[in-house]
C-alpha cells in the first residue's frame, strides 16, 4: 500500500509529512513576532484572515539557523486539530512511499527521535518522516491556540 508524503528539505535532509496532515503551502511572507514566545515560534501569518501561528522547523529540531531563500515555504499543517505554520528551505516533492518500506527510526537521529515517525526509502535517498502530534507538548499546543 503506498502512502503520498509531502517531501521538503530542511538543513540538508530530507522529511515528509503524510498529506493528509497539508492543509496548503504558501510563499514564505511576511510573519508579525509575538514577543514572550518559545524561540522557535516565528510568530504569526494573517491567511485569507485567519491568524496562524508559524514554527521555525530548524529552530525546533535545534538545526543551525539557515540563509532563508527564495524556495523557503510555510506548510500550513493540522497538528492535533490545531492548524500552524511550518517554516521549511523548500517544499521537493508529493511522493508516493510503499508502506513497506517504512522503517522504525534508530535512536540516533539529528532530530529528537519523538518527532520522528519512520524513515521511508524513496530510489536512493531516504526521507524521515515527521509525526506531527508529537511535534509540540501539551502546553506549547496550548500556546499556539491563544496565539490565534
Amino acid at each position: 500500500m503506498a502512502r503520498k508524503l509531502v517531501v521538503f528539505d530542511l538543513a540538508g535532509e530530507l522529511y515528509g509529512l503524510d498529506i493528509f496532515d497539508v492543509r496548503e503551502i504558501v510563499k514564505d511572507t511576511l510573519v508579525t513576532r509575538i514577543p514572550q514566545t518559545p524561540e522557535f515560534v516565528e510568530g504569526v501569518v494573517n491567511l485569507r484572515g485567519k491568524i496562524i501561528p508559524v514554527i521555525d522547523l530548524r529552530k525546533r529540531f535545534g538545526f543551525e539557523k539557515g540563509e532563508k531563500t527564495k524556495d523557503a515555504r510555510i506548510i500550513i499543517v493540522d497538528i492535533s486539530g490545531q492548524e500552524a505554520g511550518l517554516v521549511v528551505d523548500s517544499v521537493k516533492e508529493v511522493a508516493a512511499v510503499d508502506e513497506s518500506t517504512i522503517e522504525t527510526a534508530p535512536d540516533v537521529t539529528t532530530v529528537n527521535a519523538a518527532f520522528v515517525e519512520g524513515l521511508a526509502k524513496k530510489d536512493d535517498k531516504i526521507i524521515i518522516i515527521i509525526k506531527l502530534d508529537l511535534l509540540l507538548k501539551v502546553e506549547e499546543k496550548e500556546m499556539l491556540k491563544r496565539m490565534q
